[in-house]
């Protein structure tokens, strides 16, 4: 491998502080259905560079078309690079490196899993989860007339296929968002820090040898690894229209909690409403105790939850706080017609968010993440109307379920202990 170049690295590391800007687009889309012909026509349009970061990649014919316009953009000379999950995309790796191959796509794999002993290196349990898409990022800071970014939950997978049950009648419920503006800068930055640290891991052994050899690259990897903790990417603009939005990343660097805090503080300042839509909800004290006191000030609390379960044990995990919960007036749902994979919410119709993160410890304390959280009533409008009729097709908890008593205790005791077992191997400590 050629020596890594340090000072575009520099810049090519830096992951962006969260921070609310105007002059943003944000435009709501759900599931695949409506995402990717948008992201098929931005990578269509691209001319300069294009970066895509994706938890799972399939091999079914919606990815396979995608990898295909992608391959085409860097065939006309639009710089392409995509950063894979090594866990998520273990299975299809194969497939998409012999497409590749030959290619002028640069993939980069995070954390790959390719031998046995790579489960006995330390962070496997911490994987890329983030789903980035940007097109045509802009050539210098402060500069995104051009940019068009994708950020929300919804893996390159057909919206109908479901890796552990195969094919489904409905699809699974999704979301996204269609970014332009100042913020995709941001987005930009995060996904070229992705690929970039992907890139270094992948050639760290034989770059020690030579930062070691050399007082003056050793400076230089200094300089490296404080840029790896996060930088602000945004100019200052006063300008707060016709959307003010952040973009927030959980990271094992520096924002280790910067979306669960988002989360936190305004359900906290909720007078009216909180909608919340995730599939693994498992959340902490803190969380816990702002849903509880949001409900009991009179604040509408509603959660959406998985009523067709995916993974046994996250439900059982969920379903174990049912009681807690529904006993301080916060009212349950269970999403039945599909699979639920939303990870979105809602804020007395001002505050929005949509990305990847779940409310659980793998979301919060683990993986890489990454939200996008809007200010603006309108945004906020069309999402409720995506809540509503979720919920309309859903079935309430109505009653507490049958978890009193010593075996409902014990269920919440195992969970919770399995749970900080979990965090414990993958290095995480304190309360959760």
């Amino acid at each position: 491998m050629a020596s890594i170049d340090l000072a575009r690295l520099r810049a090519w590391t830096a992951v962006p502080a969260p921070r609310f800007v105007g002059g943003n687009r944000v435009q709501l889309l759900e599931g695949g259905s409506e995402l990717f012909p948008r992201m098929r026509a931005a990578i269509a349009e691209a001319r300069r560079e294009i970066w895509l970061a994706t938890y799972i990649f399939h091999d079914d014919a919606t990815a396979t078309t995608l990898l295909e316009d992608l391959c085409a953009a860097a065939a006309r000379g639009v710089a392409v690079h995509i950063v894979l999950d090594g866990f998520g995309s273990n299975g299809t790796l194969p497939a998409i490196r012999r497409r590749l191959a030959g290619t002028e796509v640069r993939l980069e794999v995070f954390r790959p899993l390719e031998r046995w002993w790579a489960w006995l290196q330390p962070g496997q349990l911490r994987r890329l989860h983030q789903k980035l898409c940007v097109c045509d990022a802009p050539d210098g800071e402060g500069e995104g007339s051009g940019e068009v970014a994708f950020v929300g939950g919804i893996n390159v997978i057909d919206d109908r296929l479901d890796l552990r049950h195969g094919w489904c009648d409905q699809p699974r419920l999704d979301f996204a968002v269609e970014l332009r503006g100042p913020l995709a800068t941001a987005v930009h930055a995060t996904a070229r820090a992705m690929w970039a640290r992907a890139h270094l891991a992948r050639g760290w052994r034989e770059e020690m040898r030579t930062l070691a050899r050399s007082a003056t690259r050793m400076d230089q990897a200094r300089t490296l690894v404080r840029q790896l903790r996060g930088a602000a990417v945004l100019a200052a603009t006063s300008d707060l229209s016709p959307m003010r939005a952040a973009f927030l990343v959980r990271d094992n660097l520096r924002q280790r909690r910067a979306i669960e805090r988002s989360y936190v503080e305004a359900i906290r300042g909720a007078r009216v409403c909180v909608d919340i839509a995730v599939p693994y909800f498992y959340p902490g004290r803190a969380f816990r105790r702002a849903l509880r006191r949001a409900a009991r000030r009179g604040v509408r609390v509603r959660l959406l939850l998985q009523g067709k379960v995916d993974y046994r044990i996250a439900a059982i995990a969920a379903r174990a706080l049912y009681d807690e919960l529904c006993a301080n007036g916060v009212r349950i749902y269970e999403y039945t017609p599909a699979f639920l994979h939303a990870k979105v919410a809602m804020v007395d119709n001002e505050w929005a968010t949509v990305g990847s993160s779940n409310i659980d410890p793998l979301s919060l304390l683990l993986n890489l993440e990454a939200n996008v959280v809007v200010r603006d009533a309108g945004f906020a409008r069309a999402l409720g109307a995506r809540f509503e009729a979720a919920f309309a097709l859903s079935s309430e908890v109505s009653s507490r379920p049958a978890s009193a008593g010593w075996r409902g205790w014990l269920r919440r005791a195992g969970v919770a202990w399995a749970a900080n077992l979990y965090l414990r191997v993958a290095g995480i400590t304190g309360r959760y």
